[in-house]
């Protein structure tokens, strides 16, 4: 067991590190990150297969690459000049990340938070191995969409979650577009 747990920390921890492979976090969380998660849990006595915490744990596992990926870029954005200057102001380095750093950052937070719901929407594969496809329980627009194709008189329902699937995809890019322009709005208001 603890050389599993040794596994999904390395897999988490790699991408937040400074190292020669640094942008490449798509590939440093494998798809089978959430079978060893499945695994760890499993061994705390936690069901995971056929129950909404395999379909959340599997929308985690698609959408933590692009989360850290928006997270850093948003965090190497900000001029760690300004921490400075705010520690030469006599503010503690926590305060200065917490009044300063973290307000800049949020931003880019947040349009991370939007990418990755966005990806974890359309996700198919990864939901349909650790959740199933439980009518009511676990079943996600994905997934409702595959499962009404199989039946010919469900291609007119298809229609409903196809667009509710579009407006909350669109909805979604939307806020991460005025999210990312107003993050590069506030850098370039410093300059």
């Amino acid at each position: 067991m603890q050389d599993i747990g040794d596994i999904v920390e390395i897999q988490l921890r790699i991408p937040l590190e400074d190292f020669r492979g640094r942008g490449y976090e798509e590939a440093l969380i494998p798809p089978e990150a959430g079978a060893y998660a499945e695994i760890a849990l499993e061994g705390l006595g936690v069901t995971v297969p056929f129950t909404l915490l395999g379909a959340v744990l599997a929308a985690l596992v698609v959408g933590i690459p692009l989360y850290v990926a928006s997270v850093r870029a948003a965090f190497e954005s900000v001029d760690p000049h300004l921490e400075e200057v705010a520690w030469t102001l006599g503010t503690p380095p926590r305060r200065s990340f917490l009044k300063v750093t973290l307000p800049l950052a949020l931003p880019g937070i947040a349009a991370g938070a939007i990418l990755a719901f966005a990806r974890a929407l359309g996700e198919f594969g990864a939901t349909v191995v650790l959740a199933g496809n439980v009518e009511g329980r676990t079943r996600t627009i994905a997934l409702a969409v595959y499962t009404l194709l199989e039946s010919p008189e469900g291609r007119q329902a298809i229609w409903l979650l196809v667009g509710a699937s579009l407006a909350l995809s669109a909805g979604a890019l939307l806020g991460y577009e005025f999210l990312t322009r107003r993050q590069r709005g506030r850098m370039e208001w410093g300059r």
